[in-house]
């Protein structure tokens, strides 16, 4: 059966069929086409995870909250948080890189109709990995403060002979090693021009010029790389919006990457809390009062992150954005996460100092490694502090923060 048939084929039984008949095919699909153990070496997982991307769209499965005219399923609120729960459960690998729930809602409502055509669907079958390119060395959470320039030759902003030449330097990039195209914010506007300067570019990460390095975390291992720019060359044709129109675009990045990990996260964390739950009763320590007080508030919380994940889509469909109340979400989820791992390691006692590789590990050291993993949670994404500033000023309503260091006019968050 070809991709066009299979999704013709899915679209329709998508219009005729209840969320439960739903979850019973996704189930039924994941089941079957399940791409077993996860490889250990890099390049044959890389290989393992795009095999499954392109199984998934090819079977009319991808991209739940993406309009069919890219590929994606286009599916409703209700079919949505089904998708994401049967996701979790059947433990299948996630997307490759941060371009599906970051660049693509920026493509679809800003790229002009070639772009989109060019990166949409590559994109989601895995046949691209895309990294994103915000944070740099002297800037951190204050994106307007970026210094990496982009340079126009030849032409006018919209001359299609126009190249920008680009230089500076990029970091805390996840994926950046394995991607094929960076999301990358540049300036084109005067240094001092903060927001109202910054171009938002598509850079090919295989170009003369670019060097990605791995950065080394507390785990051992490398989630993050360094990114280095030296005169590399990109068409105007591969800039997203107006030359110094890139501000408004990384709103629209930022808060879909806190939405869509809004849903994602609930799954996981359901799975992981149930995990938690069966540690405590091989632990003995179930029996203890303040442990069963500990674990009910923990799924008081996950429960509270669905409902939350399922607002924020909710907000999606209705307005097109999840608005501020994405950091509410970001900041629930990743002092969530800190606090779970801490009780996590409560519970292993002495053994919560076991790495990964020690042959006495409880559980090859996961819970260990989930604890020095998420002790970056609330600084990714936007550190907790941006976060709790968003939701003083955007939610609350409050007086905003007397930062000298921003604009006397409009916010820059």
């Amino acid at each position: 059966m070809t991709g066009a048939t299979t999704e013709t084929a899915t679209e329709t039984a998508t219009e005729t069929e209840t969320d439960e008949q739903f979850r019973t095919r996704l189930r039924a699909f994941l089941t079957e086409h399940h791409p077993g153990r996860r490889p250990k070496d890099p390049a044959e997982r890389l290989a393992w995870q795009k095999r499954w991307l392109a199984t998934l769209y090819d079977g009319g499965y991808a991209g739940p909250g993406w309009p069919r005219a890219y590929g994606g399923m286009d599916l409703p609120f209700a079919r949505q948080v089904v998708y994401q729960e049967e996701y979790a459960r059947a433990r299948v690998p996630g997307p490759l890189g941060t371009g599906l729930g970051i660049a693509a809602p920026t493509l679809i409502r800003y790229a002009t109709p070639e772009q989109k055509d060019r990166f949409l669907r590559p994109m989601l079958r895995g046949d691209t990995v895309w990294a994103q390119g915000y944070s740099e060395p002297e800037a951190g959470s204050d994106l307007p403060a970026l210094r990496t320039t982009a340079r126009r030759e030849n032409g006018g902003a919209d001359d299609p002979r126009a190249e920008y030449v680009v230089n500076g330097q990029k970091v805390w990039n996840s994926s950046a090693d394995i991607a094929d195209v960076l999301f990358t914010l540049v300036r084109t506007g005067p240094p001092d021009s903060r927001q109202d300067g910054i171009s938002y570019l598509l850079i090919d990460a295989h170009a003369p010029g670019v060097t990605v390095r791995p950065l080394r975390d507390l785990t051992g291992d490398a989630h993050f790389c360094e990114i280095f720019f030296d005169d590399v060359r990109v068409p105007a044709a591969d800039r997203i919006g107006a030359e110094n129109g890139g501000w408004p675009l990384v709103r629209t990045s930022l808060g879909h990457e806190r939405a869509a990990g809004a849903m994602n996260q609930a799954a996981l964390y359901r799975r992981v809390l149930d995990e938690l739950i069966e540690l405590a009763h091989e632990r003995g320590a179930t029996a203890d009062p303040s442990v069963c007080d500990r674990l009910a508030d923990f799924e008081i919380r996950v429960t509270v992150m669905r409902l939350t994940g399922m607002r924020t889509i909710a907000d999606i469909i209705a307005k097109g954005e999840p608005g501020p109340a994405s950091s509410t979400a970001r900041l629930f989820i990743v002092t969530f996460e800190q606090e779970l791992h801490e009780f996590a390691l409560e519970l292993l006692g002495p053994y919560g100092i076991l790495g990964r590789r020690d042959p006495h590990a409880v559980q090859r050291g996961r819970w260990v490694w989930g604890f020095l993993r998420t002790r970056a949670s609330t600084i990714g994404a936007g550190t907790a502090e941006i976060q709790r500033n968003t939701i003083a000023e955007r939610i609350l309503g409050l007086p905003r923060d007397p930062d000298p260091a921003l604009p006397a006019t409009g916010s820059t968050r």
